[in-house]
């Protein structure tokens, strides 16, 4: 517990140097970590956040239901990764994705309503908030401008090259509705790269 606290005011630390010593302690006093098993789920679709979380260690995914009711992966979090449905909880509104762990994972959860307040006395927590806003929207502008600009292989090979400790910890299921490749496809596309 005390070591994912440490990880966690580490990296606050070193994405905001800026932070002073009573903003970080008014933010880890406020934090609990929780070790959750597989597919624990930690945000629910349809549900109000209280709260917003980062992955200390582990693997999480974010997902919703289709109409056919297929689950379609849309984020894979990996360890000193924010799990939120981030326009959802600044906007008090019903997340449109679950949220699951996908092997045993150490989360830390943090009430919103304590960032809110932190803003209102700590004038060096707005940067805080910022950076995780930003932090979730590079990811979600990189997903998005990968099915803009690159095929099928090409989105393979760049999730492959970015997240090369990924690779045999995510389900072909998963990674395949996440890249939006057909499943028998990226088996394909998996062969082929692998020369047989």
């Amino acid at each position: 517990m005390e070591k994912a606290i440490h990880t966690f005011s580490s990296l606050l630390t070193s994405i905001n140097p800026e932070l002073g010593k009573t903003e970080l302690n008014y933010i880890l006093q406020h934090c609990q970590v929780k070790t959750t098993l597989n597919r624990d789920i930690i945000i629910r679709e349809n549900k109000i956040q209280t709260h917003i979380f980062f992955l200390v260690l582990g693997l999480a995914r974010g997902y919703y239901v289709n109409e056919k009711g297929e689950e379609i992966t849309t984020r894979l979090i990996n360890s000193s990764g924010w799990i939120t449905h981030y326009s959802a909880l600044i906007s008090n509104t019903e997340s449109k994705y679950t949220f699951q762990t996908l092997e045993q994972s150490e989360i830390i959860s943090l009430p919103y309503s304590i960032i809110q307040e932190g803003y209102k006395k700590h004038k060096g927590l707005e940067r805080f908030g910022r950076l995780i806003a930003e932090n979730v929207l590079i990811n979600q502008q990189a997903r998005i401008e990968s099915f803009q600009f690159l095929n099928a292989e090409q989105r393979y090979l760049a999730f492959i090259e970015n997240n090369p400790e990924l690779f045999n910890r995510v389900s072909l299921s998963h990674l395949s509705t996440y890249l939006g490749i057909k499943r028998q496809s990226l088996t394909r596309i998996r062969k082929k790269l692998a020369g047989h």
